[in-house]
């Protein structure tokens, strides 16, 4: 299985409120925590960005009252923190109330409420209800692109979250031009962009692997997981999704020496950060499972060729020899490609 995020999944939206005149010593301070926080999440420590999320939304409460922009913002990245952490629940309960405040506080073409649509979209794509997600992709990007221009890069992360969403409903061929679309605006400006860069390459690869393209695919999916292991580290949940694609793309290829290690090295990351019963840790296990499973009939099959091939030339005689009795045997069995496999995508 080849892990889609959203995500994702190309990265949730975070809003940008503007700037605030007057700063009270309450807003400084949850201001301060949501960055903390958001580095933690950035680095995949999810448990210690709750716990500072959590603060930060109990000050802005208490300062700004439940209903303020400053509670909405809060609200909006512990539900990008949920979805991550795959407690998709809480993340709708926690979205919607954001939404609800910011639509009661803003006119209804502003992008911070685009930003919701988007998150809300990528919540139902890390759910596999990619129908249900759709019009919030779609939503987001008709009011970014009112807003912001269409070469705007938060218009690029719409589009590419909408591209995604498609992706997941097998429509290949608009969400093939999404993906071109939003890369081609995030390199206009590489540097600050790298990482959606990242996403889209791992996405877009995992299209071009389910079109068969295994060539194009494995050059994005390399594309990726270097970037991501330089801007993330080596060790981040979004490195361990594309090690997971690049070894099913190896297991489809027949590649299964190259294919092992980084399935294990995938696992071993989503252990680690996200525990066990993560869903993108039991994937990568399904996926290295069924591969152990290949190894050990290929290794059975190669035993009972060469027991057959012993007693074959026991039974042989000198006479019995010809030129053409001198096929090779073979050692290992062609599976088919997988049928199972999911790709690991974050674009939303």
């Amino acid at each position: 299985m080849s892990l889609m995020a959203s995500s994702r999944k190309a990265k949730a939206r975070t809003p940008s409120r503007g700037k605030l005149t007057l700063a009270k010593p309450g807003q400084l301070r949850g201001e301060s925590l949501r960055r903390v926080a958001r580095r933690y999440r950035l680095q995949g420590k999810y448990k210690k960005a709750e716990s500072l999320y959590r603060r930060a939304l109990s000050i802005a409460e208490k300062y700004f009252g439940r209903d303020h922009l400053e509670v909405a913002a809060t609200l909006n990245e512990l539900g990008i923190l949920y979805k991550y952490m795959a407690r998709f629940g809480e993340a709708k309960r926690v979205y919607r109330r954001a939404l609800s405040i910011m639509e009661r506080s803003l006119d209804s073409g502003h992008p911070d409420i685009a930003s919701l649509y988007h998150n809300l979209g990528g919540l139902e794509h890390a759910r596999r209800r990619y129908a249900r997600g759709e019009p919030f992709a779609r939503r987001a990007v008709e009011i970014r692109e009112k807003a912001l221009g269409l070469n705007h890069p938060d218009v690029a992360a719409d589009i590419a979250a909408l591209a995604a969403i498609l992706d997941g409903q097998k429509r290949f061929d608009e969400s093939e031009k999404l993906y071109k679309r939003a890369i081609a605006i995030f390199e206009k400006e590489p540097g600050p962009n790298q990482y959606e860069l990242a996403v889209n390459f791992n996405n877009l690869a995992a299209l071009y692997q389910a079109k068969g393209k295994t060539g194009r695919a494995e050059q994005l999916y390399r594309r990726a997981l270097a970037t991501k292991e330089r801007v993330l580290g080596e060790n981040h949940p979004d490195v361990a999704m594309t090690l997971n694609n690049l070894a099913m793309l190896y297991e489809a290829m027949e590649k299964h020496a190259e294919a092992e290690p980084l399935y294990r090295r995938s696992l071993a990351i989503f252990k680690r950060r996200l525990g066990d019963a993560h869903p993108n840790a039991r994937v990568v296990l399904k996926n290295y499972t069924r591969l152990m499973r290949k190894f050990n009939k290929q290794e059975e099959a190669m035993k009972k060729d060469n027991k057959k091939a012993t007693q074959a030339r026991k039974k042989v005689t000198v006479k019995d020899l010809k030129p053409e009795a001198s096929s090779q045997v073979k050692g290992g069995l062609k599976g088919k490609t997988p049928q199972h496999n999911e790709t690991l995508l974050r674009g939303v």
